[in-house]
């Protein structure tokens, strides 16, 4: 028996995720903070597929989360063939005026809880010489973002990250995609308060449209996605522009 587990599984990318995952023959562990989300994912998967999901309700934003959801896994983790960190959060505002306590929480959950569960769910994958690790990041990951300057860190940290992880793990069969979206259909830009910006103003792509197109590059084995043809060129086209000139446009979509 094989699992897939998702983080952030209640809502926007990771909810289409883990219903991907059921439908390409994955039991499911599904982690996130809300129990009446979760349990109406697991209801959904399970009207529409024979698999069997778990949910583990966990804040992986806390220090000790994500050593918790390990151990609570005790009996399921040689069985994660598949690991999928999507959970992840932002906030808008001025660096040096966002409250200190939520930025670093936003770094043990962007950062620290992505890099730990790879790290304790990945040697079992090598063992087996085989595996799937999909590590949300964003089109942040690209440019400085003024006004959201943590959060744009922490996804070129994610893009970073899995990209070296991608070349160490191909010799023994384990899979590292990193799946950058742009504005996307969710609840993020409410809980980061980014609805009147910019950004969020123009065209945004639909959830399970990102979802599906990081989960076959997944599964194609490809070490990078960028969701959406306008997007892909947009992340290419600022290898180009000057650091600060990047800073500059990234800034001007922050604003309202």
């Amino acid at each position: 028996m094989a699992y897939a587990l998702v983080t952030g599984a209640s809502t926007g990318i990771g909810r289409d995720l883990a219903k991907l995952c059921a439908g390409a023959g994955y039991d499911v562990i599904a982690v996130a903070r809300n129990r009446a989300q979760l349990e109406n994912l697991a209801s959904e998967i399970g009207n529409a597929h024979p698999r069997q999901v778990r949910i583990v309700m966990k804040d992986l934003s806390r220090p000790e989360g994500a050593a918790e959801l390990y151990e609570e896994l005790a009996d399921l983790r040689s069985e994660v063939e598949m690991l999928i960190n999507n959970a992840g959060v932002g906030m808008l505002g001025f660096f040096a005026e966002l409250d200190t306590g939520k930025q670093m929480e936003m770094l043990r959950l962007n950062v620290d809880a992505l890099t730990y569960l790879t790290r304790l769910f990945v040697p079992a994958m090598v063992a087996r010489h085989k595996g799937y690790v999909l590590n949300v990041a964003s089109t942040a990951a690209f440019q400085p973002g003024p006004l959201m300057a943590v959060y744009y860190a922490s996804k070129a940290y994610v893009v970073s990250f899995s990209s070296a992880l991608h070349n160490e793990l191909k010799p023994h069969r384990v899979v590292v995609t990193t799946l950058c979206p742009g504005p996307t259909q969710t609840d993020f830009q409410r809980r980061a308060q980014m609805e009147a910006t910019r950004l969020f103003r123009g065209t945004t792509m639909s959830s399970t449209i990102v979802a599906r197109i990081g989960f076959e590059a997944m599964m194609r084995g490809k070490p990078l996605v960028v969701a959406g043809r306008l997007n892909a060129l947009m992340a290419f086209l600022t290898r180009f522009a000057p650091r600060q000139m990047a800073a500059s446009i990234a800034r001007r979509m922050q604003e309202v």
